[in-house]
């Protein structure tokens, strides 16, 4: 087979992971963005991947064998409410649906699916949207995600590949499911960067989070303000990532991209704009060319404006895996004319949100003095013994 530079894994297979009609975790986002990118000419029928749904053995590289259990009984409605609840089944943010472990499975399925492709050398770059469900642990759902897509594809790297992986997390909700499964294990470096638990769930990811035992050191919270805005957020994050991957020389580098540090999303307190967006894929992007010959998956994750947020941000990490970053104005003319007419609210028709979209935040040099010195005491083991190697 010939090398592709990127793949995108996609089907409407995606869109069976569905609580309610009402939930805030609405995977119509995914066909959203996939549409938006179809009708831009920015996709083709060889590029789209289906994904495949992960099998038992693979769950189980991170999760409880009782957990996947539990989890097929819950499908068929042959799961006792009291030990659903034990395993964060039925809950308000992670109700019981048909076909839960099989609408899970498959979500997992599509980011081991972008892995070969891009561990195989038949991709570059990979994206599965469908995947970023980075609060499922070992034997719990948690915050609206039940199996970890992230924590299963890592470990199948590294049993399957013998990588050393690079975990970056942008999400406004901490990465706690990833971290806690490697916080001991130094061939998986971490790095989220989030919204303070202070005020969001799910209340972990401090600074002083730094792994245990023969992981200590490897794993990295930068928690910001809430309000943080765009320029202290980028300074974070570009600075972060690039003198954590210097420290830990990745094989590969896996994004979860999570879409709720978004001044529309309903859900948190930060204040992103389509000008953050642009910009994390680009840095990724060049960080996988400079430490890894180009290996790069990037993952979904929250989100929850699905029409004027989350389909232009992660439309940005296709158009970067395929250098077509240039793209501006407006969104084309027959994806806002369908979907405008399911919207419950005006979508947005631009590329590019507009200057001044929101009143100046009145804490701006706080907030921004606070960012840069959590951002200092993230990296201070590193920057402190410059001579240290990651180990091998």
């Amino acid at each position: 087979m010939k090398k592709q530079d990127s793949v995108f894994i996609y089907s409407d297979d995606l869109l069976a992971y569905k609580f309610s009609n009402n939930h805030p975790f609405n995977q119509l986002r995914v066909k959203l963005t996939y549409e938006l990118l179809y009708e831009m000419d920015a996709l083709y029928e060889q590029q789209i991947i289906l994904p495949r749904m992960a099998t038992d053995e693979e769950l189980q590289l991170v999760h409880d064998p009782a957990y996947i259990e539990a989890v097929k009984k819950a499908s068929i409605g042959q799961l006792d409410s009291l030990k659903a609840e034990d395993y964060g089944l039925g809950t308000e943010d992670t109700p019981i649906f048909t076909n839960m472990h099989e609408a899970s499975a498959f979500l997992v399925g599509g980011t081991l699916t972008a892995v070969d492709y891009v561990m195989t050398g038949k991709a570059n770059h990979a994206l599965n949207l469908g995947g970023g469900l980075h609060h499922g642990f070992r034997g719990k759902a948690s915050g609206f995600c039940i199996y970890n897509d992230s924590a299963v594809a890592i470990r199948y790297m590294q049993q399957k590949y013998n990588a050393r992986v690079l975990y970056v997390d942008t999400d406004a909700h901490h990465g706690d499911g990833v971290q806690w499964t490697f916080y001991d294990d130094p061939s998986v470096c971490t790095l989220s960067i989030h919204e303070t638990g202070r005020y969001l769930f799910p209340g972990t990811g401090n600074v002083n989070e730094r792994g245990h035992s023969e992981g200590y050191g490897y794993s990295f919270n930068i928690p910001v303000d809430a309000y943080t805005e765009d320029d202290s957020w980028l300074d974070v994050y570009r600075t972060s990532f690039r003198e954590i991957a210097a420290f830990f020389k990745p094989d590969v580098i896996l994004t979860q991209n999570g879409a709720d540090s978004h001044y529309y999303d309903p859900l948190t307190h930060l204040c992103g704009t389509t000008k953050m967006y642009r910009e994390i894929p680009k840095i990724a992007h060049e960080i996988a060319h400079e430490y890894c010959n180009g290996k790069w998956i990037a993952v979904g994750g929250g989100g929850y404006d699905i029409w004027r947020v989350v389909p232009r941000a992660w439309a940005f990490i296709w158009l970067e895996m395929i250098e077509k970053e240039s793209v501006s104005g407006s969104l084309p003319v027959s994806w806002i004319e369908k979907w405008s007419k399911l919207a419950p609210f005006p979508i947005c028709t631009e590329w590019d949100d507009q200057p001044n979209m929101y009143d100046a935040i009145p804490r701006r040099p706080e907030i921004e003095e606070k960012n840069a010195q959590t951002l200092s005491r993230a990296l201070f083991p590193i920057r402190s013994q410059p001579k240290k190697e990651a180990k091998s």
